[in-house]
């Protein structure tokens, strides 16, 4: 008789990979939630009864359903309702210096006429190939606010991410996410421009349908919510046990609906607008705004230009991989190969030679920046590993289902 095997986050028990690229029914599907439960069963990656994942069947619609013509009229008589007159800024770009709110900034401003803000929530620990990139971005004609929160702080909501819910990048993420939002209301800004929706890429592909980002499905963060979960706690546990003040987590904080409302903040995709084709993007931004790779691929993929400015961005995905199974490379590859640049079974070869390499160049520095020995590291992770993906051989872990090029 087979022993069932435990299964954790809600995931499916049984490992089904997408008939047309490389990603799984392991892949969560939900944003994030403050209120994030490990045990919340809200994981399902939506596939239909042919066996294709909801971004195929998105990147399918897409060159088919599309005129892209129409899209940018809506784009123009958006951007007409929001434009300055005076040369005022009339919108806001949240973004690192990558790629992609590259890309987004210097349409906005040189095709279309806009006069951009670009705000940026500094990384962790930034590499000399990211902030070299946000120098030349800036440099190439951009105004630009630098968000660094107090690092004492965020150096410790990191770590107990970490520890407690396995996502380093949680902290970050609310801080990114929301900044956008609170700069546009400062500087009385109507209009926030983000670069892709994340359903381009495994939630239920009909999100990608609105041009908007839903208010109601907008990641809130109300710190006097002493019952709200940061990091796994809630913010009276972080006030009683590490002594972060309400203060110290403003800068995490999101607006209210009502306050969303009442400054007639719009926050839309570009990705609704404009072809969304990852590659090209790089391209775009290398050309017009200095972007440049990394001199050596990141590790856990093949690539060379995407999340490269952060030492602790790694260990975000090297989490994913641990919790569902789903590395860097399978992202990546996923992403070209419904954008033709990479045929299916070159994609499964990729995951196979990277998906699950460990993310050394930066590991000490992470281990230093969440004041984290390396033996504790190794079992935070273990604690994490969900059995039915996960079998142990001698000291070495292995997937039990890794992709395989007979998976047609």
């Amino acid at each position: 008789m087979t022993e069932k095997l435990k299964v954790k986050f809600g995931l499916p028990e049984k490992v089904i990979f997408c008939k047309k690229c490389t990603i799984s029914n392991q892949k969560p599907t939900t944003t994030l939630e403050t209120k994030h439960d490990v045990n919340q069963k809200k994981t399902t990656t939506f596939f239909n009864e042919e066996g294709i994942c909801d971004a195929c069947i998105w990147a399918e619609y897409k060159k088919t359903k599309i005129t892209w013509k129409d899209r940018e009229k809506e784009l123009l008589k958006l951007l007409d309702k929001h434009r300055s007159k005076s040369g005022n800024y009339d919108v806001v770009i949240p973004g690192s210096g990558g790629k992609d709110s590259a890309y987004v900034a210097h349409v906005l401003k040189e095709k279309y006429g806009m006069h951009p803000l670009t705000v940026t929530w500094a990384p962790h620990m930034y590499t000399e190939i990211g902030k070299e990139n946000l120098e030349k971005f800036i440099d190439s004609g951009f105004d630009n606010i630098l968000i660094k929160p107090n690092g004492k702080v965020h150096r410790k909501l990191t770590q107990l991410a970490f520890k407690n819910l396995g996502h380093p990048f949680q902290p970050f993420i609310l801080g990114q996410r929301n900044v956008g939002p609170l700069i546009a209301k400062q500087y009385g800004i109507n209009l926030v421009f983000y670069g892709e929706n994340v359903a381009e890429y495994g939630n239920n592909w009909k999100d990608n349908l609105v041009s908007k980002m839903d208010i109601n499905l907008f990641t809130k963060v109300d710190i006097s919510d002493d019952n709200l979960i940061i990091s796994g706690l809630s913010v009276k546990e972080l006030r009683k046990k590490y002594g972060i003040t309400y203060h110290d987590l403003l800068p995490y904080s999101s607006l209210s609906k009502k306050e969303m409302n009442s400054a007639n903040i719009e926050m839309h995709y570009m990705s609704y607008y404009l072809n969304w084709i990852p590659q090209e993007i790089y391209y775009y931004a290398s050309k017009n705004t200095q972007y440049n790779v990394n001199t050596q691929r990141t590790e856990g993929t093949y690539s060379k230009y995407s999340s490269i400015d952060d030492k602790c961005d790694p260990f975000h995905y090297y989490m994913t991989l641990i919790k569902f199974g789903i590395g860097r490379a399978t992202y990546d590859t996923a992403q070209e190969i419904r954008t033709g640049h990479l045929t299916r079974d070159e994609g499964i070869s990729l995951v196979r030679s990277y998906d699950t390499e460990f993310p050394k160049r930066y590991f000490q520095d992470f281990l230093d920046y969440t004041e984290v020995k390396e033996h504790e590291f190794f079992n935070v992770v273990d604690a994490f590993r969900s059995p039915h993906l996960w079998k142990k051989e001698g000291v070495n872990w292995k997937l039990r289902n890794q992709i395989k090029l007979k998976d047609k």
